[in-house]
């Protein structure tokens, strides 16, 4: 994947009084969402030459202000950033992938970025969103029995995968990540990466796993559902929040990000369910892992 082309393969519960006690900053988030334009022409281009024919999705009022809602629930730090760098956000119908976050060549020196959405994220609960992208990673033959649910509560999908794509642009601006390395370049770490990351798609020697290796965001490929238990098991004993996450360095960071938002400042669950013939054999969450928990403080910046 590369660094400037990120591909990602909710509905606050204001109550009208909440929404008419709005904070200025609140107010200013919201406002992001009036940035709404076609998506670039390259990115049409990107998915017309990949045979699909995405068109412009043109929101209702209804869909208008659940995308401003999602918008009031960034962080601090992704505000201040978009404020500044988000040139134009956009949505689509028959787009392949969840969003795309791309540069914006403009006149002057600043960077400048489009988020491309799928549509139908916006009617979405993350709950469902995320159970049906677990669910991408592998393959279920019909007596399989094998189920994979998340539960990450009932807000908008559109809530989290802003978040994600959000900090896309962050890292972009910032570098949080290292922005000089790509594939199998050694670089000097940033803070977030130092002995976590050999590369920006290779982990450090301590979290590479031969199963994990398999997975789809490591091969390319789906593998059978009846290795999911095996998978999130390898999975705990990293320091990474999601099989995502293990894609490369960004994606790391908008995972444990998005996944940190979602839990501690939004107050949802993020709890992953493996179920044979209708019984749990397993459960986790991610946050609750101590790897995982010891990056927390590389968050600080986005609540300061």
């Amino acid at each position: 994947m590369m660094r400037r082309f990120f591909t990602y393969l909710f509905f606050s519960l204001f109550t009208p009084m909440a929404l008419h006690a709005q904070i200025p900053e609140s107010q200013s988030l919201a406002a992001l969402a009036a940035r709404i334009q076609p998506a670039p022409d390259e990115v049409f281009s990107k998915f017309r030459e990949a045979g699909m024919q995405p068109v412009n999705h043109i929101l209702t009022a209804k869909e208008k202000d659940k995308v401003a809602k999602a918008f009031t629930t960034l962080s601090p730090l992704h505000g201040k950033i978009l404020k500044q760098h988000l040139h134009s956000i956009s949505f689509m119908d028959n787009m392949p992938n969840t969003a795309l976050t791309s540069p914006v060549e403009t006149a002057d020196s600043i960077q400048k970025f489009n988020i491309t959405f799928r549509a139908e994220i916006i009617n979405e609960t993350v709950s469902k969103w995320a159970t049906w992208k677990e669910h991408t990673y592998y393959t279920f033959p019909k007596d399989s029995g094998m189920e994979i649910t998340i539960d990450a509560g009932e807000l908008d999908a559109m809530v989290y995968v802003l978040l994600h794509e959000a900090t896309h642009v962050v890292d972009a601006v910032l570098a949080l990540t290292p922005h000089s390395g790509e594939g199998d370049t050694v670089v000097t770490p940033t803070a977030f990466t130092r002995g976590i990351w050999h590369t920006s798609n290779v982990p450090e020697k301590a979290f590479i796993s031969p199963l994990l290796a398999t997975t789809r965001f490591r091969s390319g490929k789906q593998v059978p559902v009846s290795d999911v238990p095996k998978i999130y098991k390898e999975l705990q004993k990293t320091p990474f929040a999601s099989l995502y996450s293990t894609a490369a360095w960004f994606e790391d960071l908008a995972e444990l990000v998005s996944i940190y938002h979602l839990t501690a400042k939004l107050n949802q669950p993020f709890q992953i369910s493996v179920k044979q013939n209708s019984k749990e054999i397993m459960g986790f969450e991610p946050m609750k892992n101590k790897l995982v928990k010891k990056r927390l403080e590389q968050l600080k910046v986005f609540y300061e």
